[in-house]
């Protein structure tokens, strides 16, 4: 059992979460990958390396739940800004409420088993 302020979630958990994570992440508002990689961080995600990220954001641009625009750096490069589209509004609600159904039977099961596990 990890103890302290700071850990990570393990890896599998993140790369079941991180198109729904992202997405939501959008849905904020419009966004190049590194600033939706900082808000990931700061919503208790971990650090996300580019080779994860870029990877799913792409995915959902071909799926159609994102669109992507080229604008202008500041004093660089220019960036790719995803949006998150109508149609990834769409599947944002639907994957949102599926989601809190699947959390909420997962919560059901270890409440149970650790409840049991106690009573022994």
């Amino acid at each position: 059992m990890t103890t302290g302020a700071t850990h990570e979630e393990p890896a599998a958990w993140l790369r079941g979460v991180i198109e729904l994570a992202a997405a939501a992440v959008l849905a904020e508002g419009d966004n190049h990958g590194y600033a939706v990689a900082q808000r990931l961080a700061e919503a208790g995600f971990g650090r996300l390396k580019g080779g994860v990220l870029y990877p799913v954001l792409a995915r959902l641009e071909s799926e159609g739940v994102l669109s992507s625009t080229w604008a202008a750096g500041e004093g660089g490069p220019g960036r790719k800004v995803y949006s998150l589209t109508e149609s990834g509004q769409d599947w944002l609600t639907s994957q949102g409420a599926r989601w809190g159904e699947f959390a909420e039977r997962m919560d059901q099961l270890l409440s149970s088993t650790l409840q049991k596990g106690i009573e022994r």
